[in-house]
């Protein structure tokens, strides 16, 4: 079994510690790249997909801290609208700096709970 890199095991430490303290609450899940970002409200119970935004979208362009924000806003917007206002954070293997924490900052702005 080849090793893990850094990346997969502080992804997968993040959801192994979100799976015990998230108890019902949807996940809401960040995902970034070189040219997007991207964020899903997740119901693990059901495992399905209740909102999602990203920068591939018309409003926000580009992968910087200002796309970040408007993804934040937009998937606080979604989630209102799916009747979900408390979710869990899963930064996946990202660290909790700069994008992310843009979007994070965002969504709480939002309305969003965590």
């Amino acid at each position: 079994m080849a090793k893990l890199s850094l990346f997969e095991r502080r992804r997968r430490r993040v959801r192994t510690a979100l799976r015990s303290r998230a108890g019902d609450r949807p996940r809401l899940s960040v995902h970034r790249t070189g040219r997007h970002i991207y964020a899903q409200i997740i119901n693990d119970h059901d495992g399905r997909t209740v909102a999602a935004a990203s920068t591939l979208g018309a409003k926000a362009s580009g992968a910087n801290v200002d796309a970040a924000v408007t993804v934040g806003k937009d998937i606080a917007a979604a989630a209102k609208k799916a009747g979900v206002t408390t979710v869990v954070f899963d930064r996946g293997g990202f660290l909790f700096h700069g994008r992310v924490k843009a979007l994070a900052d965002a969504a709480r702005e939002g309305g969003l709970e965590f």
